[in-house]
């Protein structure tokens, strides 16, 4: 993320103010874990099926930004728009820089590999637009992302970056 700074004379005080511009939803939540990126639309045709379908292709990666602190996802919440969520039940630890992708679908949960499984074989995420809500387990808001196919995904992969 960049942060420009404006510069502007006070010529009444004869003093220089420099305002931090910063975007809105990146500042508004003092949290270390943020949302990195949503593969909202899983590649090839969409199909829930549990033996066959392509649910765990759909994935959102949530990473800890922190340099020093380690989070354990334990409580965290992550919904949608139409109030579809899942909930970390398990001890899952982020150290400093690490991140997890909460795939769709069934599968083995693995710190080593970085990957938590919402054990539903259902789509979580539009393929037109939706948000994401990240909430820490004492219910306050961590991170939130909307996007639009439209206007978030320039090269119409089904991927987004938001905090890179």
């Amino acid at each position: 993320m960049r942060i420009r700074l404006v510069a502007a004379t006070a010529v009444a005080a004869g003093t220089l103010t420099a305002l931090a511009a910063v975007p809105a939803q990146a500042a508004e939540y003092n949290s270390a874990l943020k949302i990195r990126g949503i593969q909202y639309d899983a590649p090839g045709r969409d199909s829930n099926s549990c033996s066959t379908g392509n649910t765990d292709e759909e994935y959102l990666t949530i990473k800890n930004y922190s340099r020093s602190t380690t989070v354990n996802l334990k409580g965290y919440v992550v919904k949608d728009a139409a109030g579809n969520k899942f909930t970390f039940t398990a001890s899952h630890t982020l150290q400093p820089g690490d991140y997890v992708k909460l795939r769709g679908g069934n599968g083995s949960d693995s710190d080593a590999k970085n990957v938590v499984y919402r054990d539903n074989c259902n789509f979580m995420w539009n393929n037109d637009k939706d948000t994401i809500y990240v909430y820490k387990p004492s219910g306050s808001r961590a991170d939130v992302h909307s996007y639009t196919k439209s206007g978030s995904d320039a090269d119409g992969n089904g991927y987004i970056t938001y905090h890179g």
